[in-house]
């Protein structure tokens, strides 16, 4: 995220990547004001011309829009944000869409000030708008699927196939040249598919990943490509891989993976009935005591003003913790680590002593 100028109850931005696509749709709550270029249809200029229907003429004006709602499916190159427009040349009072995308300038006003969660996003989407996307191809001998990793999370692009071929059939030395010519299909496919900047983890249980890196050094992709053995194939590999950080030169920089660290060190001490707390009951009782050390809450609840505990709603609750010195963690609900929490209620908190 390239921030342009900011106040106290606005910014004005450029979207540098899905991750700020992401940033974006989290700080158009409804009522906010948003504002960039849109097209609108002046009907000032419809009428008749020559004896024939003239169309109304589309115009690029500066369009400032109540937030009504936005819809963003994770991952895509969109955002659209539903509202009525506010302020523009002509129309006010209408409904418009605004359609974001990767490149566009917005600006987003609030009455008041930035909420704390609001600001810790802004400023993360600044700290790693230089970070690099990675991708993970997990290599087995007759599938291989494609991984990126961004900042908030594991995206599934693609999965090649060999139907039918690469078993063994009495011939071995046809077998290998069929599953050879599926691997440099492959490596040349993803080589064209992804920017030449972004470097490749290659993993997975067997062989098939050593064949795999083979292609890639036959066709001289020029990347950066690490080479690490998994004891699991398909996305459990992708998992395996940041989970563990087994590749943190290339990874260190990816909020998902501190993320992920907090999480599994959650689920370990639930299963080990450690110092932990989640349930609103749970949650509450470690409040009060100002027991929380790292509270890890979904991005998405605490943005849910329908969505309440002890009587408060989220944002509110949590600023408590700036009292007990807790720390509050925004967890994406888009790898498996993250859908995880969102099953235990979307908040679990790591705790100074257990309860």
């Amino acid at each position: 995220m390239k921030i342009i100028k900011r106040g106290p109850d606005f910014i004005k931005f450029r979207i540098s990547s899905e991750d700020d696509l992401w940033t974006t749709a989290k700080l158009c709550n409804k009522g906010r004001k948003i504002g960039m270029l849109g097209e609108r249809r002046d009907q000032t200029t419809a009428g008749e011309e020559g004896g024939r229907a003239k169309s109304a003429v589309r115009k690029k004006i500066w369009i400032e829009l109540i937030i009504e709602h936005t819809e963003f499916q994770t991952f895509s190159d969109t955002l659209r944000v539903h509202g009525i427009i506010n302020e523009a040349a002509f129309d006010k009072g209408s409904h418009h869409t605004h359609v974001v995308q990767i490149g566009d300038e917005i600006k987003l006003s609030i009455d008041g000030v930035w909420p704390t969660e609001d600001i810790q996003l802004i400023n993360s989407a600044k700290k790693h708008s230089s970070s690099s996307k990675v991708a993970i191809i997990v290599a087995e001998l007759d599938e291989i699927i494609l991984f990126e990793v961004t900042m908030h999370g594991l995206r599934d692009i693609a999965t090649f196939t060999m139907r039918g071929g690469g078993k063994y059939t009495g011939n071995s030395e046809s077998s290998s040249g069929i599953q050879r010519g599926f691997m440099k299909k492959v490596a040349s496919d993803i080589n064209i598919q992804l920017n030449k900047n972004i470097p490749i983890i290659i993993c997975g249980p067997g062989m098939a990943r050593e064949r795999l890196q083979e292609m890639f050094d036959s066709i001289d992709s020029g990347r950066t490509i690490r080479n690490i053995a998994t004891s699991m194939g398909g996305r459990a590999s992708a998992n395996e891989i940041l989970k563990e950080g087994l590749a943190l030169d290339l990874l260190k920089d990816h909020s998902i993976i501190k993320e992920i660290e907090y999480l599994e060190d959650a689920f370990t001490r639930i299963a080990k009935q450690g110092a932990v707390a989640y349930g609103k009951n749970q949650l509450n009782q470690a409040m009060d005591e100002g027991a929380i050390e790292k509270l890890l809450i979904l991005a998405e609840l605490l943005r849910d003003e329908n969505s309440k505990i002890n009587d408060e709603n989220w944002s509110k609750w949590c600023k408590k913790l700036e009292i007990c010195g807790g720390e509050m963690i925004q967890c994406s609900s888009d790898h498996d680590y993250g859908m995880q929490l969102e099953s235990m209620g979307g908040a679990i908190a790591l705790l100074r002593y257990i309860l």
